[in-house]
């Protein structure tokens, strides 16, 4: 969420950063309602102000027997405590208005972030491995899945509806061995792991910025709590209305949980597979940042990400987002995408963003540094996918499939695998 400070005072590049960013914003009603807002504010102080001096002068009139006088000013009173109820609804109503408006705004775009329109305008900043060349026509991981016996899309939708999966024999155990491997991964670069709620309530995914923008892409209960999108949300509201000390940061959290999102509006090739599905698991990182140093901790979040893609073999590159498309609550973001022979190319397999006090200020989630600075700040949060494991599964199926229709098991996971190195059809 923007500051209404900030952006009173910043029109002109607000303006330029949601035109970047294709994002619609009515700069006339903004200052609007933020006119009404302060001159409701000053007009209540001013009220309250003559209310009180006439309060004292009632006792004075009332201790020196002048009680006509008392009566004239107490209905002074009544008159102001009734213009003060109805400026205070004038005010209430416009700083209503006025949240939603910021509410639905997009973060601004940090400096570094490239401008362009859409995803075509992304610029690569790296590649790491060589796509595999097969001696054979290589199959993509929607058939490799049912034929090794290990993906079963038939039976997920007699159990739920399509595009979920239901995975059974080494591909449950193929899953399990990508979750816990990413993991112990990251807490060896230092996270800590938590393990989260697959609900959230409208107050958390507010503060993270999926709400209320957003709420057509989430499943909802009929108590009014949501499932989780990305365990980015309970992540980042772990400390939501809290202070933490500057000597803490940067905290660095992980947690796996199954995300849900209803993807509405979404076809095409995508919803083929594992690839973009109702249902999923990921492993998400988190980061609680000084803003002095929220840019160097992105790139090292990115780096946390690569590696799980490097030491499992896969072949991948980073690219920059542009204005055009990063994410509703993202100042910067690089995507990390994968290799999949299905596509001929390279496919989201995850997205590292820093929001900078963007979600902060939604959550209240400030810091203290008496060595830097007097009262509090607002802490910079960021998170990324490390990785989505749905989508590393599709890329080990298809990057190490043999002539023979089995599937190599990447070194890394073969403990995991119980020293099963081979996927062979059941």
């Amino acid at each position: 969420m923007l500051d209404a400070r900030f952006v009173r005072e910043n029109l002109e590049a607000v303006g330029k950063a949601m035109k970047d960013r294709n994002a619609p914003w009515d700069a006339a009603r903004f200052l609007e309602l933020d006119e009404v807002r302060r001159e409701t504010i000053a007009d209540e102080e001013s009220l309250q102000a003559s209310r009180n001096a006439l309060s004292k002068d009632i006792g004075q009139m009332m201790a020196a027997g002048e009680k006509a006088q008392a009566e004239e000013a107490k209905e002074k009173v009544r008159a102001i405590n009734e213009m003060l109820v109805r400026v205070g609804q004038e005010r209430s109503d416009a700083e209503r208005f006025l949240d939603e408006l910021l509410l639905n705004i997009p973060n601004m775009p940090a400096d570094t972030t490239p401008v362009g329109a859409d995803e075509n305008d992304n610029p690569e900043i790296r590649r790491w491995g060589e796509p595999p060349v097969f001696d054979f026509e290589p199959k993509a991981h929607w058939d490799l899945g049912p034929e090794l016996g290990i993906i079963d899309f038939e039976r997920a939708v007699k159990l739920a509806k399509s595009r979920f999966i239901l995975l059974g024999g080494l591909g449950a155990r193929l899953e399990r061995a990508i979750i816990n491997f990413m993991l112990d991964t990251h807490l060896g670069r230092g996270y800590k792991e938590w393990w989260c709620p697959a609900l959230a309530n409208e107050e958390t995914l507010t503060g993270t910025g999926q709400l209320p923008k957003f709420e057509d892409d989430l499943f909802k209960t009929t108590e009014g709590l949501y499932l989780i999108p990305t365990a980015e949300v309970q992540l980042t509201n772990i400390h939501a209305r809290e202070v933490l000390d500057a000597g803490e940061l940067p905290l660095k959290y992980c947690a796996f949980t199954p995300c849900f999102r209803e993807e509405a509006g979404s076809a095409g090739r995508d919803t083929r597979g594992l690839i973009r599905v109702h249902q999923f698991d990921k492993v998400e990182m988190v980061k609680y940042s000084k803003p002095e140093e929220s840019f160097d901790d992105l790139e090292s979040m990115v780096a946390d990400a690569e590696n799980i893609l490097r030491l499992l073999g896969l072949p991948h590159r980073v690219i920059a987002l542009c204005t055009g498309d990063i994410g509703f609550s993202a100042a910067k973001t690089y995507d990390l995408e994968v290799w999949l022979p299905s596509f001929n190319g390279y496919k989201e397999i995850s997205s590292c963003s820093n929001c900078t006090d963007f979600q902060a200020r939604r959550a209240q989630i400030k810091y203290r540094d008496p060595s830097a600075f007097k009262g509090t700040r607002l802490v910079h949060t960021l998170n990324g996918s490390g990785l989505a494991v749905g989508r590393t599964m599709a890329a080990i199926l298809e990057n190490y499939q043999q002539a023979d229709g089995t599937v190599k098991v990447p070194p890394v996971l073969v403990p995991y695998m119980g020293g099963i190195e081979t996927i062979t059809p059941a």
